[in-house]
């Protein structure tokens, strides 16, 4: 059964509040701890204010490691790219951030096994794996499509693989790379952002069926043992 809390506020602006300051007591805690600390961090639109939040927090960000839970096949400068909203915001800091993608690829499963084979490189479990959800209820890119499988069961020393989902984001219509259900559910802390009452429902129907789940969120909690903190706003 997963064990989720749920964390409730009436706007974006008071969960980023909340959520940063959760972000940093994580770092916080795993510097003290380790003396570095590597998180996961994800894309979209949701996350903006909680990185402008948590930027204000005085850590020692020259020991923190951060990657993107996935990226889109996409040159850095495109607007489609993860960790550049991520590193807009924390390299001036002198964070370490570490992008899973190359501008070279073009094949997805290609740049899957290049991004795998760099993470391998990092001092691994994450402390922290903070994931956002779509509306069709995928998590990090893990979408529905012909590569679900191996996102989904994967070995648990591969980290990373690439994705081409069907159909594809309207949004974002690119292949992807993105973390295997066994490196999220590696993480010392599992955190989980949504907003609006369409992704709540979502997200409380796939942890109910769990590993029934027809929506990729819900088959990768499933196999969780650790407690998750949800947050979410209604707007």
């Amino acid at each position: 059964m997963i064990e989720a809390e749920w964390w409730e506020y009436d706007d974006a602006g008071e969960m980023a509040e909340a959520v940063a300051g959760d972000v940093g007591f994580i770092i916080e805690s795993a510097l003290d701890a380790r003396g570095q600390a590597l998180i996961a961090l994800p894309g979209g639109n949701t996350p903006a204010p909680i990185f402008a939040k948590l930027a204000k927090a005085k850590l020692k960000w020259k020991n923190v490691t951060i990657i993107p839970t996935d990226d889109r096949l996409v040159a850095v400068n495109d607007p489609l790219s993860n960790v550049a909203m991520i590193a807009k915001t924390f390299l001036p800091l002198g964070a370490r951030v570490i992008p899973i993608v190359s501008e070279a690829a073009s094949d997805h499963q290609a740049a899957g096994k290049a991004a795998d084979a760099r993470l391998q490189d990092l001092h691994w479990p994450p402390d922290l794996v903070w994931l956002g959800m779509g509306a069709d209820g995928h998590t990090a890119s893990i979408f529905a499509g012909p590569d679900l499988d191996e996102a989904l069961n994967a070995p648990k020393a591969r980290r990373a693989v690439g994705v081409k989902p069907d159909p594809m984001p309207k949004e974002a219509p690119v292949a992807r790379v993105t973390l295997t259900r066994a490196a999220i559910l590696s993480a010392r802390t599992l955190l989980i952002t949504v907003t609006g009452d369409e992704k709540r429902k979502v997200l409380e129907r796939a942890i109910k069926d769990g590993p029934l789940s027809t929506v990729p969120i819900g088959r990768v909690l499933a196999d969780t043992e650790l407690p998750i903190d949800i947050h979410w706003s209604a707007e």
